[in-house]
C-alpha cells in the first residue's frame, strides 16, 4: 500500500481531532480538505477538484464518499475502509448521497463540523449541499480544526520536509550552470524540476517562480518564456516536495556586474532573515517575526518597497499552493512551537528603478530557536 505515515501515527492523529470535535461538541468533522485527508487517513489524489468528503465521526468511525476514478486510489493509498462511490450521471445528485451516509453513522439532528474553508468545497457544491443538508443537521465552521492540528509536525514529517530541502538545494544547484548571458528561463525551470523528480520528490503545490529583468519584480508565476540578458537579475522561488511536504526557498541572482543597489538589498535581506531566525523560537507570537523583518528593513529605507509578510508555515499541502496556515503578518498572536516549519522570504521590489532582491529559506522551530534547513548560504549569487 502507498500509505507513508505508521498506522499508529494515523490512529494518534484522528484521536486528537476527536477529543478537540467532543471538545468543541461536535458529533463528526465533513473533511472537504485534501490536506485534511492525507493527515487523517494517508489518502492521497487530486480527485478533491469534484465533490468527495472524508466523514469523521468523534467516536473514532470514518467514511469517504468519492468518485470511482478514486474509489481505487482511496484502497491503495488511505486507511479507509469505508468508501462510497457516487456515480457520473445527468442526474447525480453527490449531496444527497453524502446526507443519507451521514445518516447512517447517526448524524441527523446533530451539530457537525464542516471544512468551509477548503478548495474542494467550491460556492457551487456548496449550495447543492446547503439544500439537501439545512434541514437535516447543524453545521459549525471547523475549517480550522485539522489545520491547527497539522502544523505542528511529527518526527516523521520533520523527516520528509528535511527530503524536501535537500531536494530544494539540490535543484537550485543544478539551475546554476544554467544561469548565464543568453540563457533560456525554460531550460532553468527544466533543470530544476528533473532534479526533484529523479530525486524521488514530488510535483510542489503551485508553480515555480521565474522572472527576469522587470519581471524579477514579479511573485507570481505567469506564462511565457524569454533569454537572459547580458546584464540582468533573475529571481526564482521554488520548493522541494516529498511525499507533498514542501521546503521553500528564494533568490534573485545577478548576471553580469551587480548593481550598488542590489549589494544594499541584499546586504539588508539577509541581515533580515538572520534576524528573524533570532527572533522565531518557542512562546514567540509569530507575528514579531515579521515585526523584525519590518524593522530591519524600514530602518534602511526599504518600508515602501517590502510586502505585508514575510513568509508562513509549510507542510503537506495539494495544488493550488504550497501556502499553508499561519502567515506571518503584524500582529499574528498564534504562538511558535517546536516542530513548526516556515518559509521566511525577504522580498524587497523598487518599482521606481526596477531593482528586485529576494532571499527566503526554509527553517524548523526547535526546542529553543530554530533550525535552518537549507544548506545553501545567504551569499548573493552572481554570474559573470
Amino acid at each position: 500500500m502507498a500509505i507513508h505515515f505508521d498506522s499508529k501515527e494515523l490512529e494518534q492523529r484522528r484521536e486528537r481531532v476527536c477529543a478537540e470535535l467532543q471538545q468543541r461538541g461536535l458529533h463528526a468533522l465533513l473533511c472537504f480538505r485534501q490536506e485534511s485527508d492525507f493527515y487523517l487517513t494517508g489518502y492521497d489524489t487530486f480527485g478533491y477538484c469534484f465533490f468527495q468528503c472524508l466523514l469523521l465521526r468523534a467516536d473514532g468511525r470514518f467514511a469517504l464518499l468519492t468518485r470511482a476514478p478514486d474509489l481505487r486510489q482511496a484502497q491503495l493509498t488511505s486507511v479507509i475502509e469505508d468508501i462510497r462511490v457516487w456515480t457520473d450521471q445527468a442526474d447525480s445528485n453527490p449531496s444527497r448521497q453524502l446526507v443519507e451516509m451521514l445518516d447512517e453513522y447517526g448524524c441527523r439532528g446533530e451539530t457537525l463540523g464542516i471544512e468551509f474553508d477548503a478548495y474542494g468545497l467550491n460556492a457551487s457544491l456548496w449550495r447543492k449541499l446547503e439544500h439537501e443538508i439545512s434541514d437535516f443537521c447543524q453545521l459549525e465552521d471547523a475549517s480550522d480544526l485539522v489545520t491547527r492540528h497539522r502544523v505542528i509536525k511529527s518526527e516523521t514529517e520533520v523527516d520528509y520536509v528535511r527530503r524536501a530541502a535537500e531536494l530544494a538545494d539540490d535543484a537550485l544547484e543544478a539551475a546554476l550552470p544554467l544561469v548565464q548571458p543568453g540563457a533560456w528561463e525554460g531550460d532553468i525551470l527544466a533543470a530544476m524540476h528533473a532534479k526533484i523528480f529523479s530525486g524521488g520528490g514530488d510535483y510542489p503545490g503551485n508553480e515555480f517562480i521565474i522572472g527576469a529583468g522587470h519581471d524579477a519584480l514579479l511573485c507570481r508565476y505567469f506564462t511565457g518564456r524569454k533569454h537572459l540578458q547580458d546584464r540582468d537579475q533573475l529571481t526564482l522561488e521554488w520548493a522541494g516536495a516529498y511525499r507533498h511536504y514542501h521546503a521553500a526557498m528564494m533568490r534573485t541572482i545577478i548576471i553580469g556586474e551587480p548593481d550598488p543597489e542590489h549589494l544594499r538589498m541584499h546586504e539588508i535581506a539577509s541581515e533580515a532573515l538572520s534576524a528573524c531566525e533570532q527572533t522565531l523560537r518557542p512562546g514567540v507570537a509569530v507575528g514579531e517575526v515579521f515585526d523584525t523583518h519590518a524593522r530591519v528593513a524600514d530602518a534602511n529605507g526599504l518600508k515602501k518597497h517590502r510586502y505585508n509578510a514575510c513568509g508562513y508555515s509549510l507542510g503537506a499541502t495539494f495544488t493550488p499552493t504550497w501556502m499553508d496556515w499561519p502567515m506571518l503578518y503584524h500582529g499574528n498572536p498564534l504562538l511558535a512551537e517546536p516542530n513548526m516549519v516556515f518559509f521566511m522570504h525577504m522580498i524587497f521590489v523598487n518599482s521606481e528603478n526596477q531593482h528586485a532582491m529576494t532571499l527566503g529559506h526554509t527553517v524548523r522551530v526547535t526546542q529553543d530557536g530554530c533550525e535552518r534547513l537549507s544548506r545553501t548560504p545567504l551569499d548573493l549569487i552572481v554570474v559573470y
